[in-house]
């Protein structure tokens, strides 16, 4: 992959050429911020094209250039009555809505989103949501505080009334919440298995959840960067050099890294175990770290064998 063309303006539309290193790097398998860096453009660029278009494994140049022209011919349609009957209409908002709250959505924050999506502007004003929803005042302004913390609705002030409106975004935003969601279950994860020990059934267990969850918010948010996964290995190398448990600040002043890098890097071992594959990085107290063997690659007779013959 190249950088940026010359001349090219950070954040603008990406050309033809720039998605074909887009697709080029994520078959290098780096990370979003890796090809925004190498394209001089914004991370959230780099994610909402792909997001689009895809995701990190099905992402093709083509696809996203075709899919992107499709876009800019459309046009938004005028305001206007539905084609369905109000009826039909508020009957399929209650089953849309009834389908949000089965994955865990309040009702009344289901109900609102529904209403929002089935208008053919996306926007509504308080007012209008309680009409049509027949609520109070207080339960459409509860609901959308709740949309709004979860990135699915935005709210303008500018005119006489406030409107609610659906962002154009919505989806990826819910993409790389979830994303986050599932790195703070890796992360969990990771602390529990470091409590309860990795050689006990349970510590066995949170240590496989971990894993699940830690592939999962990869793969949702396109992998560490090249740099990230280089220093992911070094402190891996640097705790299976030293053999035994050491600080992040151990390490930063042996490996003459600031403490934060040390960290970052830690981190990202712990989480990424498919970069130190067959070595895992391990949490030891509160600021100590170890690396050790992956107990994925030993059976438990396996281990207790070689421990008879090591003693």
């Amino acid at each position: 992959m190249v950088n940026a063309q010359e001349g090219a303006m950070p954040g603008g539309r990406l050309t033809d050429e720039d998605r074909g290193h887009v697709a080029a790097g994520l078959a290098e398998g780096l990370g979003y911020a890796e090809i925004a860096r190498r394209l001089d453009r914004p991370t959230s660029t780099i994610s909402r094209e792909v997001a689009r278009n895809g995701g990190p494994t099905g992402y093709r140049a083509d696809y996203a250039r075709a899919a992107t022209s499709h876009r800019a011919k459309r046009r938004r349609p005028a305001p206007g009555p539905a084609l369905g009957t109000p009826e039909a209409v508020r009957g399929f908002v209650e089953r849309f809505a009834g389908m949000m709250v089965r994955t865990g959505l309040p009702r009344m924050a289901a109900r609102v989103f529904a209403s929002l999506v089935t208008t053919d502007s996306g926007a509504l004003t308080a007012v209008e949501l309680v009409a049509g929803l027949e609520v109070s005042p207080a339960s459409v302004s509860k609901a959308v505080g709740y949309l709004e913390g979860l990135e699915l609705v935005r709210r303008d002030s500018s005119g006489r009334r406030e409107r609610y409106f659906i962002d154009d975004d919505v989806w990826l935003h819910t993409w790389l919440t979830s994303a986050r969601t599932n790195a703070m279950w890796a992360e969990a994860a990771e602390q529990g298995a470091a409590v309860l020990g990795p050689g006990t059934p349970a510590g066995a267990r949170l240590e496989l959840m971990r894993g699940f969850f830690a592939q999962l918010s990869d793969d949702m948010a396109g992998g560490p960067s090249t740099a990230a996964a280089n220093d992911a290995l070094t402190v891996t190398a640097a705790l299976v050099h030293v053999g035994g448990v050491r600080t992040a600040a151990e390490l930063a002043a042996g490996l003459g890294w600031e403490a934060d890098r040390v960290v970052r890097a830690l981190g990202d071992a712990q989480l990424h175990t498919d970069l130190t594959d067959p070595v895992v990085v391990r949490r030891v107290g509160p600021d100590g770290h170890t690396a050790a063997a992956g107990a994925a690659r030993l059976t438990a007779d396996q281990r207790e064998a070689l421990d008879r013959r090591g003693r």
